[in-house]
């Protein structure tokens, strides 16, 4: 925890930029009939009854530090999907930089472990170079702000019906294109969090010799 929480707290630097990184999946359904549209006095109707069209999984990495936020819907969350991720953040986004640092949870895709699957054994150990990984602990997955702007996008346009990954996509690229960019005000402190959450560090006894 205090890992992470000294990360959020590094100045600004282009050639070791931060990075959250976290991932969501979203059921695509698609209505059997057409809603009817609102009008004046009456609210629009939807048919309860839909069509399941399977699921997609949405990557998400942002810079708290800059705000931008990049989106990546895939058919599957497969270590393949997430090396594929990964190698766009470090090739494309962030090609200058020298170090990418990157906050992620524990899940079992989430390593660099993951490019040996999806390329061959030199680039993987070339993205891999790229990468600086700092996890969350267990049970700690609210320390990386990728999950809070998750769940902002989930509020913002996931909370509706679609039925395809093109449609979603669209959507997501919408919402980026209309959003407000913001840096993350990242308050919470090491020191804080040895007084409000003690209970989670072991306590010691100092012996003393007489």
């Amino acid at each position: 925890m205090e890992d992470v929480l000294a990360v959020y707290h590094l100045p600004y630097n282009p050639d070791r930029p931060v990075v959250c990184f976290d991932e969501t999946s979203k059921q695509l359904v698609e209505h059997v009939r057409q809603p009817l549209p609102a009008g004046p006095g009456a609210r629009l109707k939807i048919d309860d009854e839909y069509k399941r069209c399977g699921t997609a999984n949405i990557f998400l990495a942002v810079e708290p530090l800059t705000g931008e936020v990049i989106l990546g819907p895939t058919y599957q969350r497969t270590a393949r999907d997430c090396a594929e991720f990964l190698k766009y953040i470090a090739d494309e986004v962030h090609a200058r930089a020298s170090i990418i640092v990157l906050v992620c949870d524990n899940l079992n895709t989430h390593t660099l472990a993951c490019l040996y699957e999806a390329f061959p054994p030199q680039e993987a150990r070339r993205l891999a170079e790229r990468f600086e990984i700092h996890h969350t602990p267990k049970h700690g997955s609210w320390l990386n702000v990728a999950e809070c702007e998750l769940s902002v996008v989930s509020r913002a346009c996931l909370n509706q019906r679609i039925g395809s990954i093109e449609v979603l996509s669209r959507i997501l690229r919408a919402w980026i294109d209309s959003r407000r960019v913001k840096a993350v005000n990242w308050q919470f402190t090491a020191e804080q969090a040895r007084v409000k959450l003690h209970r989670l560090y072991p306590i010691t006894s100092v012996e003393t010799e007489h």
